[in-house]
């Protein structure tokens, strides 16, 4: 097959590995804003500077309190959680009933000053990140040499994605989160604290973004710009798959990743834009996008 096409088979396996990486990114990323859209109805145009806090975080614990990456996975959505929940207390709180434009002006200005404050201090170039040692080497399947690190990401970054849909799609916890924003009042009645249940959504998909972000770190390194490279084509994902759809920003996003990988196999040239000619069509056809209801 691969002598009719006359690509070797390195560097397709090599793009499509390259895809699932980038896909396993934009499904964490964007499931985070699926979540926080979807039961808190706002547009978190901060989500890529939390995720470049997040790797942020993971450097500092270890460069000044000598913690690794295993510790800064834990801590590392710990802390940037807090840092989002003290945002949606103090700040998008007050917005909640007013248009959706207003919560995206907030986080978007918001994003805007964090990446300025982490240009600042550290500038535009990236710090370097070291794989943790049991990650490190690969191995060869064969038609390819597979990074441990890299087969890491994507299975980890599945199994959190799978393991948040099933949290809030097939369990109590879940239901109760769904019915405290579709009908507030009588959540609060059965004796449930939706403010607080609000805060620790949000918490929870800012955590999200923190986590990927000590994914990418070993990969991309930790630069302040990391997040401002993404953001646009994770809103992206999130419009393919539909506003606030949990799976749809997880099979979206993996799906996407793939396609641009094979596209730059195929037709390099379109690589950079196919996510939004895709984008394009979807709301063309279906403007709810490809999982979202038609009432959103």
């Amino acid at each position: 097959m691969f002598e009719l096409i006359g690509i070797p088979p390195q560097a397709f396996f090599g793009q499509l590995l390259i895809g699932l990486i980038n896909g396993a990114f934009y499904a964490m990323l964007s499931l985070g804003l699926a979540v926080i859209f979807g039961l808190l109805n706002i547009i978190n145009f901060a989500h890529g500077a939390l995720y470049m806090m997040g790797a942020f975080v993971a450097w500092f614990l270890l460069q000044y309190f000598g913690l690794g990456y295993w510790p800064a996975l834990i801590l590392s959505p710990i802390i940037v959680g807090a840092f989002g929940a003290v945002i949606e207390r103090t700040l998008l709180r007050r917005l909640y009933h007013l248009d959706h434009l207003y919560g995206l002006l907030l986080t978007f200005g918001l994003a805007l000053m964090i990446q300025g404050v982490f240009r600042y201090y550290f500038g535009s170039s990236g710090q370097p990140y070291t794989i943790p040692p049991l990650l490190q080497g690969g191995v060869h399947l064969g038609f390819m040499v597979l990074p441990i690190y890299r087969g890491w990401v994507v299975a980890v970054s599945l199994l959190v994605c799978l393991a948040t849909w099933f949290i809030i799609e097939r369990t109590r916890l879940g239901a109760t989160l769904r019915a405290a924003t579709e009908n507030r009042a009588l959540t609060q009645a059965f004796g449930i604290n939706v403010p607080r249940m609000i805060t620790l959504t949000y918490a929870f998909g800012v955590g999200l973004a923190a986590f990927s972000g000590v994914l990418a770190a070993p990969i991309f390194q930790v630069s302040p710009l990391m997040g401002a490279d993404l953001i646009i084509i994770i809103f992206a994902v999130v419009v393919i798959g539909g506003m606030g759809s949990i799976m749809g920003s997880i099979l979206t996003g993996f799906a996407l990743g793939v396609v641009e990988g094979l596209t730059k196999v195929f037709y390099p040239e379109a690589s950079n834009t196919v996510i939004f000619v895709v984008m394009a069509i979807v709301l063309l056809i279906k403007p709810a996008g490809l999982f979202g209801r038609a009432h959103a």
